[in-house]
């Protein structure tokens, strides 16, 4: 009997650079590592991205850092040190990418210019992210994921009338290094049929913005400015969070005048709401929310949420439970789907999530959190070699493919799934 051939990860041969901190890059390349694509992150000397000194909650490593890091090599050069310039420039001839989120200004600063380097590795795929994108009166300004938040609106949305709030989750971070990640995969796609990288600007406003997609539109035809509503959806009422008789805190709601009378016939057994034409389409609901709030929240503080939810699931209305955040670490839809693992680091073996999105056959590829440095003598011993045996030939004059094998120097392990 033959054993098949592990499967081939669907980025394996392609490399990728780092000039990356905090979250909207390194996610972005943890992602591609996740794929199987050789991630090089270069760290300035002694210090490293700024992520790894947040805390030291995970044995002595910090939270953000494990989290957005593992799969990646850590290449420790000093980009205005000429034998570490020229090392990363050895390293530029051979990638497929290069990813950056340095502070405004960097990259040209370091003659690192992506038109210019465009034209000088011309199948090079090059992302810029950066927090207002290049021109404009705010190009030059620091961009944090509040900063953005504010900026964009989406604090004036969250919380309440009075007292605006930041998404708990970085999300204009987040929102960035998944549109700078789609992005790449796309120009690879792209790269196939014509043999040109592309560069790439991304900007965190545009991303927030985007997402404050509904809001813009409220505002540009005339509806207003939005108001905050906490737990609660601006756009559709009655949904929100309401506690419980046990304590606890039941999350359900309608987004259609169809579950709206679902809700009101089948789950409170109120008919006379369904039939009331005050409620009758959802902006009628919406303006009267404030009174079907309270209407729902007497009905769940009667009763104990796991009565309300196997109610509601018969009903036909979507519902959850107010969960913290170690109630996620032990949510069971996780721990039964087996969507945790363990990745390698310098104090021993740390859980992490699968990767959200994977298809069925490809392998997990489970690297290490690197120490700052941890490869850096390993990648210049490999460019010496590379130097000694081939020269000082660049390859992107060619239109040969980027993706030839090349090596992985540290050891993965593949993580079977169910």
């Amino acid at each position: 009997m033959t054993t098949a051939p592990p499967a081939k990860s669907p980025l394996s041969g392609i490399t990728v650079l780092a000039l990356e901190q905090a979250i909207a890059a390194p996610l972005c390349t943890r992602h591609l590592a996740d794929l199987g694509a050789r991630v090089i992150k270069v760290e300035q000397p002694g210090t490293g991205d700024a992520s790894r000194h947040y805390d030291g909650v995970v044995r002595g490593l910090a939270a953000h850092f494990v989290w957005l890091n593992h799969g990646k090599q850590s290449a420790a050069l000093d980009l205005t040190e000429p034998s570490d310039r020229n090392v990363f420039t050895r390293l530029l001839e051979r990638a497929d990418v290069l990813v950056s989120n340095l502070a405004p200004g960097a990259l040209d600063r370091l003659g690192l210019n992506p038109d210019t380097l465009a034209e000088r590795y011309p199948r090079l795929i090059i992302v810029d992210i950066s927090g207002y994108g290049r021109g404009g009166p705010l190009d030059h300004k620091r961009a944090y994921d509040l900063l953005v938040q504010a900026e964009a609106g989406s604090c004036a949305i969250t919380g309440l009338p009075g007292q605006p709030a930041k998404s708990g989750i970085p999300v204009a971070d987040i929102g960035t290094a998944l549109y700078a990640y789609s992005s790449v995969l796309a120009a690879l796609y792209e790269r196939e049929r014509t043999g040109r990288g592309a560069v790439i600007p991304v900007a965190m406003l545009d991303v927030a913005a985007e997402m404050m997609g509904s809001s813009l539109n409220q505002v540009l035809h005339g509806g207003g400015e939005p108001q905050p509503v906490g737990m609660g959806s601006p756009i559709v009422a009655p949904y929100g969070a309401y506690p419980t008789a046990d304590g606890q805190t039941a999350v359900l709601g309608t987004t259609s005048d169809r579950e709206w009378r679902r809700l009101t016939k089948d789950l409170l057994e109120r008919p006379d709401l369904a039939e009331d034409p005050r409620y009758a389409r959802n902006e009628d609901r919406v303006r009267h929310r404030a009174e079907l709030d309270r209407i729902v929240g007497e009905w769940c503080a009667q009763r104990d949420l796991a009565e309300i939810q196997r109610r509601a699931d018969q009903a036909g209305i979507g519902n959850a439970r107010l969960n913290g955040v170690t109630d996620l670490a032990e949510h069971e839809q996780l721990k039964s789907r087996g969507r945790w693992r363990e990745v390698g680091s310098e104090v021993g073996p740390v859980p992490a999530l699968l990767p959200p999105a994977l298809a069925t056959g490809w392998p997990v590829l489970s690297g290490r959190v690197p120490a700052l440095g941890e490869h850096t003598d390993a990648i210049k011993a490999e460019i010496k070699d590379l130097h000694n045996k081939r020269g000082r030939r660049s390859r992107y004059p060619s239109t040969r493919s980027n993706t030839a094998a090349r090596p992985w120097p540290p050891p993965m392990h593949i993580v079977s799934r169910p």
